[in-house]
């Protein structure tokens, strides 16, 4: 059940001097609710980190594809991942000085994962307000239309919590979406190459399709807020663990670089809702 106190608006950044993004980047931001391709890491520092999230699926067996869930406060090369200064320098020209990576997911599709992602809004799934939270997307594999990589509605992002249904049959990732989604508009498919990023607002609407192809289609999602972000549930918040990436916490608790990278020595505080 939605929180009806929750503030799901958008609020329109306002930057005349950004660091990485063009006020023409900005503005796309703004008027669409995502801004793609970033570059963020060289072929050579991509393949780096594809060994390093590989061994983290990998050591989880089964579940790895989407077991890699929060771990951004346990596992010490996720911890230096989120907090790049490449990275930061674009989520900052959206959110400000002060920034705080709250989730972060591998989401892996095996070649012939026969299963959806349906249309949903992230924030409807959280217990946070003001919706401010940025979403970065980073490719560790190539995505395109052909591998399933993620699709937008562009510009759903500023009409608030749109309505919802349970999804039909048993090839989803979760049991509920956003309905109608048809009729909001035509999908952008966001392509990247391996290395590449995006972002996105948190009230986008956003799904991706079954994994038809023949080659595997993963990322690392990473979501990055200011600190006048709040948590509003109590029994939420247990499944957080924050860090901080630049600035002031304000009132969140944060924890600092772990020691630990053997994620069979640790486990997922499981954020509910961290789809």
């Amino acid at each position: 059940m939605l929180d009806a106190d929750l503030d799901l608006s958008f609020a329109p950044v306002r930057n005349v001097r950004p660091k990485r993004l063009t006020t023409a980047q900005i503005a796309q931001y703004n008027e669409q609710g995502f801004e793609q391709p970033l570059d963020a890491f060289t072929d050579r520092e991509i393949a780096n980190i594809r060994r390093v999230v590989d061994r983290y699926m990998a050591d989880l067996g089964p579940d790895g594809a989407y077991g890699v869930n929060c771990y951004q406060a346990r596992l010490s090369r996720l911890w230096d991942i989120a907090t790049d200064p490449r990275i930061l320098d674009h989520v900052e020209d959206l959110i400000g000085p002060n920034i705080l990576c709250w989730a972060t997911a591998v989401l892996s599709k095996a070649p012939r994962d026969p299963r959806a992602v349906p249309w949903h809004q992230d924030a409807s799934f959280w217990a946070l307000s003001p919706a401010r939270t940025v979403t970065v997307w980073l490719a560790i594999d190539d995505a395109d239309e052909g591998n399933s990589a993620m699709r937008f509605i562009p510009g759903t992002h500023n009409k608030g919590a749109l309505p919802v249904a349970k999804t039909e049959g048993s090839g989803y990732v979760f049991h509920k979406g956003t309905a109608d989604a048809g009729a909001l508009g035509p999908p952008f498919t966001n392509s990247l190459r391996a290395g590449q990023m995006s972002m996105h607002a948190d009230m986008l609407v956003h799904g991706s399709s079954a994994n038809a192809s023949d080659r595997r289609r993963c990322g690392l999602t990473l979501r990055y807020c200011p600190p006048e972000v709040q948590i509003t549930d109590e029994t939420w918040a247990r499944g957080v663990e924050a860090i901080l990436c630049r600035g002031e916490a304000g009132s969140w608790r944060t924890h600092p670089r772990p020691d630990n990278d053997d994620i069979t020595k640790t486990a997922s505080p499981h954020v509910v809702g961290n789809n």
